[in-house]
């Protein structure tokens, strides 16, 4: 965590919502995780943007950790990209965290991985348009 995230978790802020820059979309798709190491989970989207994803999963790996992402948006031909952990929302004792998981950021993308993405999510974005 860097400076300006524990002072703004001092402060009460959430500085991951201040930080993004792309629109999240709500998904539900299926995605294995195969960290460095080999460990492999299996998981499920639950939002994507341009950027990452947030994995659901109660077992999340340490952040920084590397992995493979695979994933099928539905009519879409398969992804397979790298990503790091960026930060972990984990399980509570007390309950009162309906949404544990892992902000996973896409790293080292080629050119037509991010062009691929970008489509997916403009059509993402252009499905779920209230204005049509």
């Amino acid at each position: 965590m860097g400076k300006d995230e524990r002072r703004a978790a001092q402060n009460g802020k959430s500085s991951v919502v201040e930080r993004r820059t792309f629109d999240r979309y709500d998904v539900e798709w299926s995605v294995d995780c195969i960290a460095q190491d080999d460990t492999f989970l299996f998981a499920s989207i639950t939002n994507i943007s341009q950027m990452g994803i947030f994995v659901s999963t109660i077992h999340p790996p340490p952040v920084g950790t590397r992995m493979r992402l695979s994933f099928e948006p539905p009519g879409i031909d398969p992804f397979s990209l790298d990503g790091a952990v960026a930060w972990i929302n984990r399980v509570r004792l007390n309950g009162d965290n309906p949404n544990p998981g892992m902000g996973v950021r896409f790293v080292d993308l080629r050119p037509n991985e991010r062009e691929r993405l970008v489509n997916v999510i403009r059509t993402i974005a252009y499905v779920r348009d209230p204005s049509d």
